[in-house]
């Protein structure tokens, strides 16, 4: 997969719309070079471009506060000039929100808007723009089928002296507007593409601050049914030394249908929530076994009575190279769809 994306990151440096900038270990998959634009007029076929709010969207009021304030055509006015006459570009305003506010409700309407945009057949991809901060969390488990959707945003806002969303805009159209791009949804962000999985901001404010952990060769399963997610119930846990079980067990009461745990380490916690984990799988809750570190993958190495081989015997699943966040998603779309868990963590 990375070396799929590395080729299109290459194709689309030919065509202009990404710009060079420092390697980092935020920008494992980006390879951009200096090159005209012109190509990039020859691009054709028609692109949906799905407007949900987020800072690419936001301007400052009175008070100096962020809020989304553009239209989907104002957005698209800043890019249009960068394309030909042969690609129909469509805009089709979603929501306006700062991603941070966002329910699993709000993920529901833009999955079904991009499976909407998707039930015409001329649509060569969608792009989606999204705030940065649960950016990562609407992810592509919904897929209809192998054309791209692209999700994008920025880091400053639109009426920053220097804006980063209309090169990111233009980079996600060129991405959905490319037939040879590889199936599955991305993430175009500050001169790189990543694969939504496994795919998370990687920094609070840098234009380039996404980063991926998934490895080189990393499942993909089938996509699942549009199913919707806004009464499935997942709460993450964050693990820490001391952590109470009062945490598990209040979310349970709440009603929650599965956990996602953000251990420590390689997915590791305490005695007091391993304990209040078995008494959840007791229950029928799922579990699922992530980490706060930033990178690598969860194991179940430990003994103990909250090692992570223990929580495996009892039946929790790691989340393998996903962080919580988007681990969560995975876990409600499994149950929203009557899906084994591990089956969309690659392990089934």
């Amino acid at each position: 997969m990375r070396l799929l994306i590395r080729t299109m990151v290459a194709l689309l440096a030919t065509l202009g719309l990404l710009s060079a900038c420092s390697a980092s270990d935020r920008s494992a998959t980006n390879a951009p070079t200096e090159t005209s634009a012109t190509a990039a007029r020859d691009l054709h076929g028609r692109v949906v471009v799905l407007t949900t709010g987020g800072t690419i969207a936001s301007t400052a009021d009175s008070s100096g506060a962020l809020v989304p304030t553009l239209t989907g055509e104002q957005l698209l006015d800043t890019v249009r000039d960068r394309f030909g006459p042969d690609l129909d570009l469509q805009v089709r305003p979603v929501a306006q929100l700062d991603s941070s506010a966002m329910t699993l409700s709000d993920t529901d309407t833009i999955l079904s808007a991009i499976h909407t945009a998707m039930s015409d057949p001329e649509v060569t991809g969608v792009v989606v723009t999204h705030g940065t901060d649960s950016m990562e969390e609407t992810a592509d488990a919904f897929r209809p089928d192998s054309r791209p959707i692209v999700l994008t945003g920025a880091m400053k806002p639109a009426d920053d002296p220097q804006p980063d969303g209309p090169d990111n805009l233009a980079q996600a159209i060129a991405l959905a507007a490319d037939k040879n791009t590889p199936e599955g949804a991305f993430i175009a962000f500050g001169g790189s593409t990543f694969p939504a999985r496994g795919t998370y901001k990687a920094h609070t404010t840098e234009v380039d601050g996404f980063a991926n952990n998934a490895p080189a060769d990393s499942p993909r399963p089938a996509a699942l049914p549009l199913s919707p997610l806004g009464d499935t119930s997942v709460e993450t846990i964050a693990a820490y030394p001391g952590a109470p079980r009062a945490l598990i067990d209040a979310a349970v009461e709440r009603g929650a249908r599965g956990l996602v745990i953000e251990g420590m380490g390689a997915g590791n916690v305490g005695g007091d929530l391993a304990a209040a984990i078995d008494d959840a799988l007791d229950l029928g809750v799922a579990v699922v076994m992530s980490t706060r570190v930033p990178t690598g993958s969860t194991e179940a190495a430990y003994g103990g009575a909250g090692g992570g081989a223990t929580l495996r015997e009892r039946g929790v699943i790691s989340s393998g190279y996903f962080r919580s966040a988007q681990a969560r998603m995975l876990l409600a779309a499994a149950l929203a769809t009557g899906t084994d868990p591990a089956v969309l963590f690659g392990q089934g």
